[in-house]
């Protein structure tokens, strides 16, 4: 399955940091931390994000450097893209979305 980016527009959802930014791992039996294509560490954030209906979901969110922000903080995520992915396991096709990010600005900071 070729993998296409694509864009996610936030501008109508309220997106709040649920769980601080932390190093993605590679395996957890190592702890290998997970490098993108330029060899830079990559970092995931537990995004809570709430639509225009109040609809909620948690959404985890790779980037890289590490952003400078903290749980319970209002966030707007920039240049978000998903990636739809699938396998098979034992023989069970599953498949989701990825999402990554260019970076994440502070709403207080954006007003």
């Amino acid at each position: 399955m070729k993998t296409i980016p694509i864009p996610v527009d936030v501008t109508k959802l309220q997106i709040s940091v649920a769980k601080a930014p932390r190093p993605r791992l590679v395996s957890k039996e190592t702890g290998e931390i997970k490098r993108n294509k330029d060899g830079k560490e990559m970092y995931e954030v537990t995004l809570l994000v709430e639509d225009e209906l109040g609809r909620m979901e948690l959404v985890k969110v790779s980037t890289t450097p590490e952003p400078p922000i903290a749980a319970g903080d209002e966030v707007t995520p920039v240049g978000m893209i998903g990636y739809v992915w699938e396998i098979s396991q034992n023989g069970q096709p599953r498949w989701g979305i990825s999402y990554q990010a260019q970076g994440f600005i502070p709403v207080r900071a954006a007003q």
